[in-house]
């Protein structure tokens, strides 16, 4: 039987706080850099649509590649990616390069894909009844990275003559550290019969239900996120909003995003999985109902700090519950194909972030959220239903 490895979630949680630094750091300050290097301020955020384009195109292949060569050696590729990225990022905008930054945050991109896996890697390290409670502890570690990334930027923004140029050269420094941390970590290696792949056809898993309603909770749960998220930079820009209160907003939205994975695993234990993921929308329309009632400082803080504990709710949730969608020949791949949704739903968000804030203004992209928010409760209803009536089916028989 699986022993739980508290080292190893221990070490996965710093990783992911050391990713969150990049993370968090990049958004605030994408779509700023962007606005001051496009003409066509429409295309403020593409810095932010290319970086979750770069994370969508390497899912698959991180995890494909991930399960030939083992948690560990995948880990260090990305984080080496990742200093080759924020090294680019550095170069772009010290040339003053719009689209050699778009690419920046691509290669960017690809390092979070990898980062993406420890969640699925703290599941492995995790007996049956912890895998909930090790998911949400690793993802708690983004806390810190939600401190650090904003404040490490805004901090580094002015270090050298070219505005956050000193910015991503930290960046850079920080993806070392996650490299050196990584070294250490030790997650069992795959399986013979994990190398060797096969299983059920993806097209046969995608169309599980359980699959379905997982992939929706995690990939619209993170695409209303990030299409928020993403916005909020500009939108305190056009409100007047000095940088450090955006960087400040940002902080609070990823520590609601990471401080509930202290908890979220035993309420998934406590209370279900299908009930987690419900809060989470409810938690998520009371952000919006925020947002939508102010553009105070305030109001920015309570808004994104609400959609970061709900995205943590339904992305976790999701995570739980597509982990009894596969097999263990089948883990690389639904894993990756998962994440493949997740980040093409993301890059849409991210796509359209700048030009909806833009024309149609934050209030109406808030109240726009909550039609897919109600796509989500419909689909956990559905899948509630589908098991409650093959648990009578199976007590009738």
């Amino acid at each position: 039987m699986q022993k739980t490895s508290h080292r190893d979630i221990f070490l996965l949680a710093c990783c992911q706080a050391l990713l969150l630094v990049n993370n968090a750091g990049l958004i605030s300050m994408t779509a700023l850099i962007g606005y001051s290097l496009t003409a066509d301020k429409t295309f403020a955020t593409l810095g932010a649509t290319t970086y979750v384009l770069g994370s969508a195109l390497a899912t698959m292949p991180a995890s494909l590649w991930m399960g030939r060569v083992g948690r560990r050696r995948g880990f260090m590729t990305g984080s080496t990616i990742g200093v080759a990225g924020s090294g680019l990022a550095a170069l772009a905008v010290g040339l003053h390069s719009f689209p050699l930054f778009c690419l920046a945050t691509a290669v960017i991109g690809v390092y979070t894909a990898f980062g993406l896996q420890y969640r699925f890697a703290a599941a492995e390290v995790a007996e049956l009844s912890f895998k909930a409670k090790a998911i949400s502890l690793v993802l708690a570690g983004g806390i810190v990275g939600g401190f650090l990334g904003p404040e490490s930027t805004r901090w580094a923004k002015d270090l050298l003559p070219t505005p956050f140029l000193g910015s991503f050269l930290v960046l850079a420094a920080v993806a070392v550290v996650a490299l050196l941390v990584q070294s250490r970590v030790h997650v069992p290696p795959p399986t013979l019969e994990e190398r060797a792949g096969g299983g059920r056809p993806l097209a046969t898993i995608v169309r599980q239900p359980v699959f379905i309603v997982a992939a929706l909770a995690g990939g619209l749960g993170y695409g209303l996120m990030n299409l928020l998220m993403v916005a909020t930079p500009l939108a305190m820009n056009f409100c007047s909003h000095p940088y450090s209160a955006v960087a400040f907003v940002i902080e609070w939205h990823v520590v609601g995003m990471y401080a509930p994975g202290f908890f979220t695993g035993s309420l998934i234990k406590r209370h279900g999985v299908l009930k987690v993921i419900l809060a989470g929308v409810a938690v998520i329309a009371c952000g919006v109902f925020v947002a939508l009632n102010g553009v105070t400082l305030t109001h920015f803080i309570i808004a994104l700090a609400l959609v970061g504990i709900g995205w943590n709710f339904m992305y976790v949730g999701g995570t739980t519950l597509l982990t009894e969608s596969y097999r263990p020949a089948e883990k690389a791949k639904t894993q990756g194909a998962n994440d493949l949704i997740v980040f093409s739903i993301m890059g849409i968000s991210s796509f359209s972030s700048g030009a909806l804030v833009s024309s149609a203004g934050w209030e109406r992209m808030n109240a726009g959220a909550l039609p897919v928010l109600a796509l989500v409760a419909l689909a956990v209803a559905w899948l509630a239903w589908l098991r409650s009536r093959r648990k009578h089916a199976a007590a009738a028989s």
